[in-house]
């Protein structure tokens, strides 16, 4: 991060100062500034160097620097994916599926990935490969949202999962 300029740095004849307090002091001269700064015993800080004139607030510096540390470490902090999940059995009726698929939907929407779960019990484990991925892409052709395959259909323990992202 680059830091602002301060007390003697700043090079502008005049500025807009806002107190310590955060009120408006009004276009001061550099000088009229620093008198104000000093008598304060705080710092002159430039906060937006671009602006006509050119911003800036009586703090204590070191105070304003742990503040914007602070902030910026605070935005870095974004949402996080998470891992939601759908389990869908073998005998799951076109309706249910359509539940599940829509709840998928507002799930990718927010930005999540969705773990789809085809529950297989027993002996359903061993059923053929293609019929299972046909039963899971049933499912999948319900979600409104356009999505990607972020991991492809495969066996798990519980029998089959595969995981969507959106596109």
């Amino acid at each position: 991060m680059l830091q602002p300029r301060i007390n003697q740095q700043i090079r502008a004849a005049q500025l807009r100062v806002i107190g310590p307090k955060g009120e408006n002091l009004g276009v001061l001269t550099l000088e009229e500034a620093l008198k104000k700064t000093f008598a304060l015993g705080l710092d002159l800080i430039e906060i937006s160097p671009t602006a006509t004139p050119p911003v800036a607030k009586i703090a204590d510096f070191g105070k304003y620097l742990y503040e914007e540390n602070k902030k910026s470490k605070l935005s870095k902090k974004s949402h996080s994916v998470e891992i939601k999940t759908v389990q869908v059995k073998l005998g799951t009726g076109e309706n249910d599926l359509a539940l599940k698929a829509k709840k998928a939907s507002v799930w990718l929407g927010e930005g999540n990935r969705v773990k789809v779960d085809l529950f297989l019990p027993g002996r359903a484990k061993y059923l053929d490969e293609k019929f299972l991925k046909e039963r899971i892409e049933r499912m999948l052709k319900l979600v409104t949202v356009d999505y990607k395959i972020a991991d492809s259909a495969k066996k798990s323990p519980k029998g089959m999962t595969v995981i969507i992202e959106r596109a």
